[in-house]
């Protein structure tokens, strides 16, 4: 595993990716994981699909290390026999997810194959995206793993999401001036900076709503849970409680409520 940047590896691609939905074990809506290839690195591969040749992959990268973005990661690795990228800071943690050594490591700023790493945490604190195409041009776009999607809203729940991290990630690419955002799940976002406001002003809503349930009394993270959302959650709610949970840590770090709430929350 070498951490050397790889800025030997060529000039971005001018070609923009090929999306290869892959159906996938996920709660993502439409039961699919998008992989993608950039000339010749292969992004998220969660399953294998005929549709992808090995022989085309030099490169294997994941976006972050949620099982509904890796399956195909070891088989890929394998086939094409390609060099295999993980990020520096969690190297083990790719390991463990994909039971494949990373054969290179990367920061933010760096190189894999015709791409460039852009830090996002946030959904997950292994979670990058790859911005392709040259940083003038205007066909400039961004691989964005589970950083947004096209319509609703992205998971970031506690114990692994960091909203702070999350909406400061939503900011740097609604600034950023891409063109098109290719998401883990679902269509082409062709209006990121949109698509980046709608989804800071729907966690900063969410963030008053959970304010607003302690404020009036509410006293455990269930009743939170309650007054905060008004609509159904019968298959969801767990997901929306890890939601709630971690707007309490973000509001508790901010000292917006008592510190008591982190441990309300994360317990």
């Amino acid at each position: 595993m070498t951490p050397d940047p790889p800025a030997s590896d060529g000039p971005p691609s001018s070609d923009g990716p090929t999306r290869v939905p892959l159906p996938v074990e996920t709660r993502a809506p439409g039961g699919e994981t998008n992989a993608y290839l950039v000339g010749s690195l292969l992004v998220d591969p969660a399953g294998v699909s005929p549709a992808i040749d090995p022989a085309a992959v030099d490169h294997v990268a994941v976006t972050h290390t949620h099982p509904d973005h890796v399956g195909g990661v070891a088989h890929y690795a394998a086939e094409a026999d390609a060099t295999v990228w993980a990020h520096a800071d969690h190297a083990e943690r790719f390991l463990s997810r994909t039971g494949v050594e990373p054969d290179r490591t990367f920061a933010d700023g760096d190189r894999v194959g015709p791409a460039r790493v852009l830090e996002t945490p946030g959904h997950a604190p292994d979670h990058v995206c790859f911005a392709t195409g040259d940083r003038n041009a205007e066909s400039r776009s961004l691989l964005g793993g589970d950083l947004m999607v096209a319509d609703g809203s992205v998971v970031v729940g506690a114990p692994e999401g960091d909203l702070r991290a999350y909406l400061e990630s939503l900011r740097t690419v609604r600034d950023a001036g891409f063109e098109a955002i290719h998401p883990g799940h679902g269509p082409t976002i062709t209006d990121p900076a949109a698509t980046a406001t709608r989804l800071i002003e729907h966690r900063l809503a969410r963030e008053e709503a959970v304010l607003a349930a302690v404020e009036h009394g509410a006293e455990t993270v269930e009743a939170v849970l309650d007054a905060a959302y008004e609509k159904d959650l019968t298959g969801v709610r767990d997901l929306a409680r890890a939601t709630v949970a971690a707007h309490l840590i973000k509001l508790a770090d901010e000292g917006r409520i008592e510190r008591e709430w982190r441990e309300r929350a994360t317990g």
